[in-house]
């Protein structure tokens, strides 16, 4: 079996900020594929308050230093939520160019590697998620578009109680234990996902 690597770039989601076990959704997915017996190099790229538009910008470079062109390497992004936030009354990045940072992306990204995305989580506020569902839904019309496989996961999170009770008992935007367990096994169940470990 060749040995893969993945780099997982993101936002707080993907470094697994409020995870207790500090592995979040993309170490457990590693986790569970080497006790199947992948071997897989993990790289967390995600940083936190990270906007599209900042991981516009520094992604490709982070990601060419840990993937060798003669590697297996794979890449997931997630992010969005930070661009919905409000800054002086304006979103941090307008809805316009994240579509325009995710569609950069990603045509970069796979013309390098297999790329997937996996889309946003749900926050706490109801304003917020209502600006965030929107953002997910266009992420999965470029994603579409340039033929790259996209998980929304905001639908299943928002309903899950067990998501919701974990985010307003920690910050009001990133879940514990359980939460983390949940969207890791969204993301596991994913047939992108499982395609890359057959």
């Amino acid at each position: 079996m060749k040995h893969m690597r993945i780099c997982f770039v993101g936002d707080s989601f993907v470094n697994g900020t409020g995870d207790p076990t500090a592995l979040g959704w993309a170490g457990r997915l590693c986790v569970a594929a080497q006790r199947q017996g992948h071997e897989i190099t993990y790289y967390n790229l995600g940083i936190r308050g990270q906007t599209s538009r900042q991981i516009a910008q520094r992604w490709q470079a982070e990601v060419v230093a840990r993937l060798p062109k003669d590697s297996d390497g794979r890449i997931v992004f997630s992010f969005g939520a930070n661009d919905i936030i409000l800054e002086e009354g304006e979103v941090r990045v307008p809805f316009a160019e994240s579509l325009q940072n995710t569609r950069h992306i990603l045509t970069t990204a796979q013309q390098l590697f297999p790329t997937i995305m996996v889309g946003p989580p749900p926050l706490l506020e109801d304003d917020l998620n209502q600006r965030l569902a929107t953002l997910s839904q266009q992420f999965g019309a470029v994603c579409e578009a340039v033929e790259v496989p996209y998980l929304e996961v905001f639908p299943s999170l928002q309903h899950s109680q067990t998501w919701k009770e974990e985010v307003a008992a920690n910050d009001g935007a990133h879940p514990r234990t359980a939460g983390y367990d949940l969207l890791a096994r969204l993301v596991q169940e994913w047939s992108a996902w499982q395609s890359w470990l057959v």
